[in-house]
């Protein structure tokens, strides 16, 4: 009997199921390296900050605008997520991650192209 091959919403949904199976670990993650001392108070700041922002009610585009109203929540995040994990460096992050090398890989790249949306110069304004 041959495999039957994924069309492209099975691996979408395959995909989507193994970011929430990761979440607990990149929770983890994120809480150890804010507590992490070797890692900058100012990187911290910014990651508290955004996560105040996610929170709160004001939004830059409001949340119930179909499509885009969590849009500048995703955003931002990926880019405190990304900011933080870069400021902690590459030892730390492996340090305290539970899960495989090939799932904090995915969660760095999701990360990141996320952040991406952001202009370059604008990100270099982040604290450092």
């Amino acid at each position: 009997m041959k495999p039957v091959p994924m069309d492209q919403n099975d691996q979408w949904r395959a995909t989507v199921r193994e970011g929430i199976m990761l979440l607990p670990n990149v929770v983890k993650l994120l809480a150890r390296i804010a507590t992490d001392r070797r890692v900058t108070v100012r990187s911290k700041a910014f990651a508290a900050a955004v996560l105040v922002y996610v929170i709160s009610p004001i939004d830059l585009i409001p949340d119930f605008v179909i499509g885009f109203g969590k849009l500048d929540d995703l955003i931002l995040s990926a880019v405190a997520i990304q900011h933080l994990i870069e400021s902690a460096g590459p030892e730390i992050v492996a340090e305290h991650w539970d899960g495989s090398e090939a799932s904090l890989d995915m969660i760095l790249t999701a990360a990141e192209m996320g952040a991406e949306v952001i202009p370059k110069p604008i990100r270099k304004m982040l604290p450092g």
